[in-house]
């Protein structure tokens, strides 16, 4: 019972910065951990990042540790994801997702609610 809009994707040479925001409808956004995933052309989507209902754990895939970092503000129904140092090999389409009284898992299966994605291009 969730719906979710993601913005702030866009063209970005390597060493750049982005700020993506997932803006969720409804009253029950605090009840779901939320995670980012990403998805190339030609390849499966994985994991990039999640976070507890309450912000106070994150989770980070490997090649982005250092560099993205996860937030929430449960006041306005946000979840941001800062991507700074950007490389080439992070462009793709980032959707978020909801997963309903979750901790912040990494598997996509876990999750029950998804955007439609925005778009990231990191120039080399």
């Amino acid at each position: 019972q969730v719906q979710l809009v993601e913005s702030g994707g866009g063209l970005v040479q390597a060493g750049g910065s982005l700020r993506l925001s997932c803006a969720a409808s409804g009253r029950a956004f605090e009840y779901y951990a939320m995670g980012w995933f990403r998805q190339a052309p030609g390849k499966e989507r994985e994991f990039v990042s999640a976070i507890s209902r309450s912000g106070g754990s994150t989770y980070y895939r490997d090649s982005v540790k250092g560099r993205f970092t996860i937030s929430r503000d449960n006041a306005k129904n946000t979840v941001y994801l800062q991507m700074n140092s950007l490389k080439p090999e992070d462009t793709a389409v980032y959707s978020c997702a909801a997963d309903w009284r979750g901790t912040g898992s990494n598997y996509d299966r876990d999750y029950d609610y998804w955007g439609q994605g925005t778009q990231v291009t990191v120039s080399s």
